[in-house]
């Protein structure tokens, strides 16, 4: 009898709290309040009020009463007493989570009814005392919109170009379900069933013409509006090696946070999260990756899900969140999606091969096959499902392995049903069964055709049902506006400090700075003090008739071949390798820039975290900086050792060109990079380019074919080779034909024109991608 009065009472509350959410959003009048709430707290607005019955999980209650019977678990465990619940006696503390998390993602603290009746509580996990006065600050201000999602008839399909022949693949055949605010909705299936493309399809990552059914939010189609809404958690964790946990959630926040919150605001929510998540101890450790040490599997996990439910999202997706990590640490996350759907929010999170507990802990179920559904229902209830369609174990095992089992066709340590038996001895047992036992392809078929049978239509009316949200609240999902979280300026300034906290690991590492220092010590010992203007000094012979005859210094070989004597014997090959060595260097460099953040900017770009134009500008200017140093200290110890000409005005200006030069070649580099996006494909490309415009510019061919002669103004090598000889050797170069040498405008035009215009050329390369990744 108390059970039955413990339901009643939850599945009251429960519709309240639906009504309540709809109310959330619409305008009371400014100076109503609410009664008290608790001793000693004073009377609460309105607006609190409705937060704490917001922070109650519309869902969970059941939206009229359908998912109580998976608290009812957790009821008995608490074995308190009714009376005391009723009167709120029993409550002197908030319960936090187990495993020692805490959450409070909608900024309020659930009613105490609402509390006894969900989690039992625990003294050693309590953070906060509501009798003493003292409250752990919370990180949301606002409530947040529920989302019911509903998805009917889904299908995708993908088409495979053959050589001769185009053929159609079907991923997904007509799924079906939905999943309301307050409920961990889990999508599992053996590998290959389906599992991640329906939960793209259900994020809005995947817009295809090959899309088939309806998918809806409040009943309102798919806007760019909702990216500030959804959180999306892929299987790969993502995330910038070289930046510590605090900084990465922090950049989060920068970034997608409302406007309407100021910098300290936006840092102070992202130290909340931290704490809420459990990251404390490990906030000033770098993330880590392949080649860097740093946090663990699940902190890492953990740090994904935080730069996800620092925006306050009403919707949470997750790709497999517990792939990779140990049973403990799973069932840490799992608790922790319990725990951001209690607080109002729609949880939708594929799942591999759970263990018992965690099963126990999804309210709702989808199993897929080979693309097809094979249930869709409570979790709680599954078992008895198939149970019903004749298919039970035979020995005690987990439930997640006996629906995966299923899922595959494998009905070892399973019942037959008697529909299956029979078709077993009417069909050919050579071709069709497997030790007397149904071909997994029977298997599958028999349990699609009995959930269409039995459970699909049902489903299908209860999703007919409307929606308890006023139609003011449903049309805030369907505005086709995004909400930027920044400014262009504040998206450019915060992008380009991450990249250089980012990318200064990289740049200043011990391997490259030896790279060019040793380099730049050999060219001074080989070129030691060798002055141009002695009689000494003039003994390279590098630089010959032809060169001089490319670079255009010399049109008349008869008349000028005594004027160009000394020039013969310039030490021109030092600056010949400068402007090769800083011509390649920089190109692949730059090539590995777009491939290697592909990843992380189709991540970015899907949440609407900054503008395509703000990540470009932010990502090349930050690497000028970094690009600049070490060419500084090549030049200095090559300049002097060397004995270049010593005066200041020649050194800054070859520093300008080496600068140049570097520009015009990273630039290639971006453009090769963004347009192929393949490392192996791109480094092919600049191998042969940067040989090619070498080649062409005439240093090592007597003379160029006037068809490809062209191809040396292209040169970056051309123009820096040119540059550096007129900066080191004007005042020794012959007048042709009465007239001195140019000012070398042309050649720093060329220079700066080839900055600007591969960059360009890498931008719409990478607009390109991006309309062809959907985002």
């Amino acid at each position: 009898m108390e059970k039955a009065s413990v339901s009643s009472l939850v599945r009251t509350k429960s519709e309240q709290l639906v009504e309540a959410v709809a109310a959330a959003y619409k305008s009371p009048p400014k100076n109503e309040v609410s009664g008290g709430v608790s001793e000693g707290s004073g009377n609460l607005s309105r607006k609190s009020s409705k937060r704490l019955m917001m922070a109650a999980s519309p869902g969970r209650g059941g939206a009229g009463g359908r998912n109580t019977h998976i608290r009812k678990s957790r009821s008995a465990q608490m074995k308190f007493d009714l009376d005391d619940v009723c009167s709120g006696a029993a409550l002197s503390r908030a319960s936090s989570a187990s495993l020692g998390l805490s959450f409070s993602f909608t900024g309020f603290t659930l009613p105490p009814d609402e509390i006894a009746d969900s989690k039992p509580f625990s003294d050693d996990d309590i953070p906060e005392d509501l009798e003493a006065g003292t409250r752990k600050p919370k990180f949301q201000t606002e409530p947040t919109l529920p989302i019911y999602l509903k998805f009917t008839d889904v299908t995708y399909k993908v088409i495979i170009k053959g050589m001769t022949s185009t053929e159609e693949k079907d991923i997904l055949n007509g799924i079906t379900g939905s999943v309301d605010p307050g409920q961990v909705l889990a999508l599992m299936g053996p590998s290959g069933s389906g599992k991640t493309t329906l939960l793209n399809l259900l994020g809005g990552r995947i817009i295809q013409p090959t899309v088939g059914g309806s998918i809806t939010y409040n009943d309102q189609p798919y806007s760019k509006s909702l990216k500030s809404r959804i959180g999306f958690v892929t299987q790969d964790d993502v995330l910038f090696p070289h930046l510590t946990v605090k900084e990465t959630i922090t950049y989060a926040a920068l970034l997608r946070l409302p406007k309407t919150l100021t910098k300290e605001q936006k840092e102070k929510r992202a130290t909340d999260v931290i704490y809420e998540l459990g990251l404390e101890r490990c906030q000033d450790t770098m993330i880590g990756g392949s080649f860097v040490r740093g946090v663990s599997g699940g902190e890492r996990k953990r740090v994904c899900i935080g730069n996800e439910i620092i925006i306050n999202p009403s919707v949470l997706f997750l790709d497999e969140a517990t792939s990779g990590l140990d049973s403990t640490t799973a069932l840490r996350i799992v608790q922790m999606l319990q725990d951001i759907a209690e607080a109002g929010k729609t949880v939708v999170t594929t799942i591999h091969q759970p263990s018992s507990r965690l099963f126990h802990k999804f309210d709702k179920l989808i199993l897929l096959g080979k693309g097809s559904l094979l249930y869709f229902g409570q979790a709680s209830e599954a078992m008895s499902y198939f149970s019903s369609i004749g298919c039970n174990p035979l020995i005690a095992m987990n439930p997640a392995e006996f629906l995966l089992d299923l899922a595959n066709g494998n009905i070892n340590d399973v019942s037959v049903p008697s529909e299956l038996e029979d078709k077993v001895q009417t069909e050919d047992s050579d071709t069709e069964t497997r030790n007397g036992k149904p071909s997994p392809k029977n298997v599958h078929e028999y349990l699609v055709g009995a959930y269409e049978t039995r459970v699909a239509e049902k489903e299908k009316k209860k999703l007919m049902v409307p929606i308890p949200l006023d139609e003011e609240v449903k049309l805030k999902v369907s505005s086709p506006k995004r909400q930027w979280g920044a400014s262009w300026w504040e998206q450019y300034t915060i992008l380009f400090c991450r990249g250089i906290k980012e990318r200064r690991h990289d740049y200043f590492s011990w391997l490259r700075i030896t790279q060019v220092l040793s380099t730049a010590i050999i060219l001074g010992l080989l070129w030691w003090q060798s002055d141009s203007s002695s009689p000494k000094g003039l003994q390279d012979q590098v630089i010959n008739q032809t060169t001089i005859r490319s670079l255009g210094y010399m049109n008349n070989q008869s008349k000028n071949s005594e004027e160009l004597k000394p020039l013969f014997k310039l030490q021109a090959g030092l600056l010949f390798f400068i402007a090769v060595f800083w011509g390649f260097f920089p190109v692949f460099t730059a090539i590995f820039t777009f491939p290697q953040e592909r990843a992380m900017l189709n991540k970015e770009r899907a949440a609407d975290m900054y503008r395509l134009s703000a990540y470009f500008l932010a990502r090349t200017t930050s690497d000028l900086p970094l690009d600049l140093i070490l060419p500084v200290l090549f030049l200095v110890v090559v300049y002097f050792m060397a004995g270049l000409k010593m005066s200041a005005g020649p050194f800054f200006l070859s520093l300008l060109t080496v600068f140049l030069c570097i520009a015009a070649a990273q630039g290639l580099g971006l453009a090769i990079g963004a347009t192929l996006m393949d490392l192996k494909k791109a480094t092919t490309l600049a191998s042969v380019t940067v040989m090619t415009f070498m080649l062409a510019g005439g240093y090592f061919v007597k003379k160029v074919p006037i068809f490809v002669a062209w191809i040396r103004y292209m040169s970056f090598n051309y123009h820096t080779y040119k540059l550096l000889l007129k900066v080191q050797y004007e005042h020794m170069l012959p007048p042709i034909r009465g007239l001195r040498i140019g000012n070398g405008l042309m050649e720093v035009s060329a220079l700066v024109a080839m900055a600007f215009g591969y960059r360009l050329l890498a931008y719409i390369s990478l607009r390109k991608m991006k309309r062809n990744c959907g985002v």
